[in-house]
């Protein structure tokens, strides 16, 4: 099955996948609308897998000033564990993700995980796992799909120090567990090379 270009379904999937790269520097412009953006997301949440399609997935998009509250929080919360003269750095850091456009954050819903801990107690030390599972997935498509776009793509973890007041501030459900946050804008500069471990340490083949 092909394109209507031409191009193989699969070739065109892995080009995306390719083009996929952690991008830091990163600019308040936007390359798309903010309806096409919240769109990509929308695709992502309905159609990412989870284990037995528990949907456990709850993610949420900051763009304009929601979006620079969100990094606010993470460098006053940094600031009270950071010494003073190393903050210097991580106000640095804070401030590149605070330069981008917007923010996507990924939750998992810890009442729908302990709901299938209970109905399936046999699989009961799995679900945190899968539940993982699923959050990576969930992330990795929105992602390739923000950089398909144009956009540049990081992904971070200020969890759990930043868990407590996110929740408050966006007046989130308590069983709301964050799993990562992914800083976006327009790239103003590429991704540095990427190195690659052999493959045949990495795959096996067996007919």
């Amino acid at each position: 099955m092909t394109t209507s270009n031409g191009v193989a379904n699969s070739q065109a999937f892995y080009e995306a996948v390719k083009a996929r790269r952690s991008i830091y520097a990163i600019s308040k412009e936007s390359v798309i609308s903010d309806e096409k953006i919240v769109e990509l997301v929308e695709e992502a949440v309905l159609h990412t897998p989870s284990s037995f399609n528990s949907q456990s997935a709850r993610v949420v998009v900051l763009l304009g000033e929601q979006h620079d509250k969100l990094w606010d929080i993470a460098l006053e919360s940094l600031r009270k564990i950071v010494a003073a003269d190393q903050f210097a750095s991580t106000e640095q850091r804070i401030s590149s993700f605070k330069n981008g456009y917007g923010t996507v954050l990924f939750f998992e819903d810890q009442d729908v995980v302990n709901g299938l801990i209970e109905k399936f107690p046999t699989y009961a030390q799995n679900f945190p796992i899968w539940s993982h599972h699923s959050s990576g997935m969930h992330q990795f498509v929105v992602w390739t799909a923000l950089e398909s776009e144009g956009f540049g793509v990081s992904l971070q973890h200020y969890n759990p120090l930043i868990d407590d007041e996110v929740r408050a501030t966006w007046s989130l459900p308590a069983s709301w567990q964050l799993i990562a946050q992914m800083p976006f804008g327009k790239p103003t500069a590429p991704a540095g090379e990427k190195s690659f471990n052999p493959i045949e340490d990495r795959l096996k083949v067996f007919k």
